[in-house]
């Protein structure tokens, strides 16, 4: 049976009004538009509020009016769409959309099927923050952005460290996106809508999770060598002054980068697994020799005092000892001299193996692979002709008008329709509305099948749970990756699963699959298609069984359409090295670097797969069946780029902030160091610029912001970030103090178990954390709440811990019929098992 293909786009027929500016608000509605929703944008009388060609890839799709909302007449008209609307998109402040008479609470009265999303940089309800003016680096100071940039920052004693990335408004975008579609899903349900506020600080909290996560007395067998030499020079007080060159020797042979023969850095992420270290050491045709010198081969599974006597490490488990790491680095070193970056790119990809050439943006946007698969299209846009734009951030199959987008319109282009546009939006019924009276969770009754590993799948449907859904999920009895992958990764993806393991190529296993499909709605599977056709997960043989299931498929480098590099195996680090990411992060292709720590693109990925779901259960509640839901991480890579994410003809140099001692953009938005700490500068140039010249006496010249800059300096170090703060505070500017993620951590933090266990997902903190001091792991985990999306209507459910590795595997066959002979019979013959290792987290 074949998938069934409807002629209508998955959201045809639901109508947006995007009131949004900069990046968030219009990257939600830019999102919905895409899967073929009908966008008003609206714009202000002075114009778009962020002047960056981004804004033809942001508005692509959409009709465009102007309206001067604090007139009565085009209030009022703004008033009438929103009232013949599906889904209102804001991201001002709180507060302002009610003294425009547009809140939530008089829209939703006016047209209850409304589904309302704000998203503000902080809670409503958070009173410290609420207020504070909002932009991306003022975010990002406050949660810890900044002064948490990865392990190579901290070594070099650089901090704060500054990134031009969007990382706050592209989470922000993709929850707020998958939330708008979750809601539309369950209006079909009770026909009601929902007011659903993501603060912008909390979804990049909970992208940064990896960095902020804190397991209590964690062994030093999951520490990287990098983190060894931190705490071992903070015992010591040794100074945290490490130069670049220093670093790459504390890095794991397979997770670095190598100079190739052109001069060209290649990137291999190889280490914990099975399979990748030694596929890569053959490769490199230094399999035997590394293999007579006797590295050690054991399970990473087995307890240290359980290892093979001597060893020290295992080839499979991140990371080598430094022994082992200066003999393995050091001859691959020399082989990956011998040929050139992209050469070895190839060869790699061919055998299967994780690694890349690094490259920059504009050589990215410009790839063959890119083009080829649709996740760099080519727009003709009025102001800047044949424009090369990112594509979608998911897609489903079949939907072939995904890669042919409208051009974004110029402001106003469209004031001369408004009664054209108003009158059709009257005339014509909403869709998608049901007639139950009861709201439930937006996914209560969902079933999910999670065949996912390491960080971005997993947090698909991770992400889902929360709202609801039951998710089950199914891990081989052999694991292919270590412990610090599967299970330190997992404390915080895996929340909320049941845990089975079973073999799915043996033909138990094949039986249990095929007793679990009738009843599933969706799997979530990261594999690439070559792997998905090994695996027998095709969408006929799925939809054979279930034809209303969704199968949702995330990888590496996949886009709408096959490219060149479309079965290369991939993580987060080789798409940042492949998009550019690192070697503007790094200040050059000489020297690149990881962006953060981990999970900068691969929790993006996650939330961008989730979305896809949202848009397919939309799509089979309006009757088109089960479908092919698809995202990716160069897909995600590609949208926190989004600000130089574009390539045209006349196209400035691309000249963004770069490099590791960067500070801010600019004198008027940047990172300064007062008497006693850091602070955030943010000065709007269109309303500020006197006021600022009043209070500091440094006058503002846009040719000479370097002159400026040097003075604010000297200037900024004569008195406290309180008094700086306060200053600024009255006249409205944005003064931030730069906090640490641990601030944040220890500030904010609910306990989930013990008697005084208090967690309250939509409590007054725009971030929180919440302990579990008895997580089943046997140590005190700290993890980010997951209250970034909040629903005033649909109830949001803290998640369950992770369970041990195959804790509900008896329980689940059992379950699927099988019984318990069947089931012993099945862990006895190695298809399904009951645990990975002795102890959650081995010892």
């Amino acid at each position: 049976m074949t998938q069934s293909i409807s002629t209508q786009r998955p959201l045809a027929g639901y109508r947006v009004v995007d009131f949004g500016q900069y990046i968030a608000g219009p990257a939600v509605a830019m999102m919905l538009a895409d899967q073929g929703a009908e966008v008003i944008h609206i714009d202000p009388p002075e114009g778009p509020r962020w002047d960056n060609p981004a804004d033809a890839i942001l508005n692509r799709g959409k009709q465009r009016i102007t309206l001067d909302l604090k007139s009565p007449e085009d209030l009022s008209v703004a008033q009438q769409l929103v009232a013949n609307a599906d889904v209102l998109i804001e991201n001002f402040r709180p507060g302002v959309m009610s003294r425009l008479g547009l809140g939530a609470e008089k829209m939703r009265q006016q047209n209850p099927a409304l589904v309302y999303l704000s998203l503000p940089g902080f809670s409503e309800k958070d009173q410290q923050m609420a207020d504070t003016p909002a932009w991306e680096g003022v975010i990002a100071a406050a949660v810890g952005q900044y002064t948490d940039m990865g392990l190579n920052r901290i070594l070099m004693g650089i901090n704060p460290s500054f990134s031009p990335l969007p990382l706050a408004s592209a989470y922000a975008a993709v929850l707020g996106a998958t939330a708008v579609t979750l809601a539309l899903f369950a209006r079909y349900r009770h026909g009601k809508g929902d007011r659903i506020e993501v603060p912008v600080s909390a979804a990049l909290m909970e992208g940064l999770a990896y960095n902020s996560m804190f397991i209590h007395g964690l062994p030093d067998r999951y520490k990287s060598p990098r983190e060894l030499e931190i705490e071992r020079r903070q015992r010591t007080g040794e100074p945290l002054n490490l130069e670049y060159p220093d670093l790459q020797e504390f890095l794991d042979p397979f997770y670095r980068t190598y100079v190739c023969a052109d001069g060209r850095p290649f990137y291999a992420v190889c280490s914990s697994h099975t399979r990748h270290p030694r596929a890569c050491l053959e490769v490199l045709g230094l399999w035997n020799e590394v293999q007579a010198a006797g590295i050690p081969t054991h399970s990473a599974y087995l307890d240290q005092d359980e290892w093979p006597e001597g060893a020290e490490c295992t080839l499979v488990s991140y990371p080598l000892s430094k022994g082992w790491a200066e003999f393995v680095s050091t001859r691959m070193k020399q082989v990956f001299a011998s040929k050139p970056a992209h050469e070895w790119q190839q060869i790699f990809g061919d055998a299967g193996v994780p690694g890349c050439a690094h490259q920059l943006t504009q050589e990215w946007l410009n790839s063959e692979h890119a083009l080829a698969c649709g996740s760099i299209l080519e727009v003709k846009d009025p102001r800047y002709g044949n424009m090369r734009q990112l594509g979608n951030i998911c897609w489903l199959g079949g939907d072939s008008e995904i890669v042919d987008k409208q051009p974004a319109r110029l402001p106003g282009q469209d004031n001369g329709r408004v009664s054209e546009l108003l009158e059709s939006w009257q005339r014509n019924p909403r869709t998608g509305l049901g007639s139950q009276s009861t709201v439930t969770g937006w996914l209560d009754g969902i079933k999910i099948l999670d065949l996912t590993n390491v960080i971005a799948g997993p947090t698909i449907a991770g992400t889902l749970s929360r709202f609801g859904a039951e998710v089950i999920s199914v891990d081989p009895p052999e694991p292919a990756l270590d412990p610090w992958n599967s299970t330190v990764f997992g404390m915080q993806a895996n929340q909320g699963k049941h845990s089975l393991l079973l073999d799915l190529k043996s033909e138990q296993g094949r039986q249990a699959l095929a007793r679990l499909l009738p009843d599933i709605d969706v799997i979530t599977v990261n594999a690439s298609d070559a792997q998905l056709e090994r695996l027998g997960l095709s969408m006929e043989a799925l939809q054979a069984i279930n034809p209303q299931l969704i199968l949702c498929q995330f990888d590496a480098y996949g886009g709408p359409l096959r490219g060149p590099r479309s079965d290369h195996p991939g993580y987060d680090d080789l798409v940042q090295a492949t998009t550019g990411i690192m070697s503007r992060f790094g200040g050059g292709m000489e020297t690149p670097e990881e962006h953060a720590h981990f999970g900068t693109i691969d929790v993006l990925g996650g939330y961008c797969a989730a979305h896809a779901i949202g848009v397919a259960l939309v799509n089979r509640a309006r009757g088109n069946g089960g479908s092919l839901a698809r995202s990716s991480l160069i897909a995600a890579g590609q949208l926190i780029q989004v600000p130089f994410m574009y390539d045209y003809p006349e196209r400035a140099p691309f000249n963004e902030p770069s490099g590791r001692y960067i500070k801010g953009q600019d004198a008027l938005y940047r990172c300064y160091e007062a008497v006693d700490g850091w602070f955030f500068l943010a000065v709007n140039r269109a309303t500020q610029l006197g006021t600022f010249t009043e209070l500091t006496g440094q006058a503002v010249e846009h040719n000479n912001l370097s002159v400026l800059e040097q003075a604010l300096e000297a200037l900024f170090l004569s008195q406290s970030v309180a008094d700086w703060q306060g200053l600024f505070r009255t006249a409205g500017i944005a003064c931030q103090p730069l906090l640490s993620m641990g601030q944040w951590r220890e500030r904010q933090l609910m306990l989930a178990d013990g008697p005084d266990k208090a967690v309250n997902l939509a409590g007054e903190s725009s971030v929180a954390f919440v302990r579990y001091a008895q997580h089943p792991c046997g140590y005190t985990v700290d993890l980010i709440a997951p209250n970034a999306i909040r629903s005033a209507d649909a109830p949001v459910i803290l998640p369950a811990t992770m369970p041990k590795y195959g804790a509900d595997t008896r329980r689940l066959l059992m379950a699927l019929n099988f019984t318990a002979d069947q089931v012993d019979d099945m862990l006895a013959q190695g298809v399904a098992a009951t645990e990975w290792s002795k102890h959650y987290l081995p010892l």
